[in-house]
């Protein structure tokens, strides 16, 4: 790992991906098409930070199964370096069922797996550290999480921690997330997510509420484009990019919009610019099928 690279720390999954077309049938069959596909949010961005040429490492934890080995496999195929603690006998890699409905919108139901048993333990070098929230949403591998944020600040690099996703964020609480994230130089947070974190919408609400505990937010607003602003007084905001053909698979692509941000912010690009990277990336995922490179 260089010295300027990024670390990434959080899920990687095994993903289930069902594309349904019509309203589900409760108690009886709807016909979908089935693929299985490389997953977990931390992962993703890591191997679009990999794919964008970013020294990068991926800190997760896997189960001794073949899901375990073809995670590290697809890492390392995508560029990047995996830390893989391997979970005792008998606890699996973690899966997720994905509904897509026709309109490309995703449904998530996971099984944590590993997961949920990623231990504390040394952070490799970098310049950056960024964690997914799903690995502070989850009391087992809250503690590890949180040691890295804390390790990275006293080793000087700078962090950034995107919520990941709004119901499990809720059940947490917003007071005690904001504790435990309170620091992190950037958050990137979504309409929805910022709603848990600040009882807010309107994005200048969300923002002023936000740099109370981070020097910088980005928010993903979708089909709205993206805003930066700090709490030095900057702000930059960018219209969303149009996609280039029909939107298929939602899946990863706030994920390649978090990866390609900070690939940016990482070669010198000004704030403008990486939020349109971000958002010309993400357009780009949503018209094809899979969350990774």
């Amino acid at each position: 790992m260089s010295r300027d690279g990024v670390v990434v720390l959080g899920d990687v999954m095994t993903d289930v991906v069902a594309r349904v077309d019509r309203p589900l049938a409760p108690a009886s069959d709807t016909p979908a098409a089935i693929r299985m596909r490389r997953g977990g949010s931390a992962a993703n961005t890591a191997a679009w930070l990999g794919h964008l040429g970013v020294p990068v490492t991926f800190v997760g934890c896997v189960g001794d199964d073949a899901a375990g080995s073809d995670a590290a496999a697809a890492l390392r195929a995508a560029g990047v370096e995996p830390a893989l603690h391997v979970a005792p006998d008998g606890v699996a890699t973690g899966a997720c069922v994905v509904l897509i409905d026709a309109a490309g919108e995703r449904t998530m139901l996971p099984d944590a797996g590993a997961n949920a048993l990623l231990p504390e333990q040394p952070l490799p070098g970098g310049a950056h550290l960024h964690v997914s929230g799903y690995s502070l949403l989850r009391a087992g591998s809250r503690p590890a999480a949180r040691a890295a944020l804390l390790a990275a600040r006293e080793a000087g690099m700078t962090t950034s921690v995107d919520p990941a996703s709004a119901a499990p964020l809720a059940e947490v609480g917003a007071a005690a997330f904001r504790d435990l994230v309170r620091g992190a130089t950037t958050i990137v947070v979504t309409p929805d997510e910022a709603e848990v974190l600040t009882g807010a919408r309107d994005p200048d609400a969300v923002v002023l509420e936000l740099l109370r505990d981070h020097a910088e937010v980005v928010l993903k607003l979708g089909g709205d484009g993206a805003r930066w602003a700090s709490a030095e007084g900057g702000h930059a905001a960018v219209p969303a990019a149009p996609p280039d053909g029909p939107v298929v698979d939602h899946t990863g692509a706030g994920d390649a919009f978090t990866a390609a941000w900070l690939a940016a912010r990482r070669a010198g690009r000004m704030p403008d610019a990486a939020l349109a990277a971000a958002c010309a990336l993400a357009a780009r995922v949503v018209t094809r099928e899979g969350a990774r490179p």
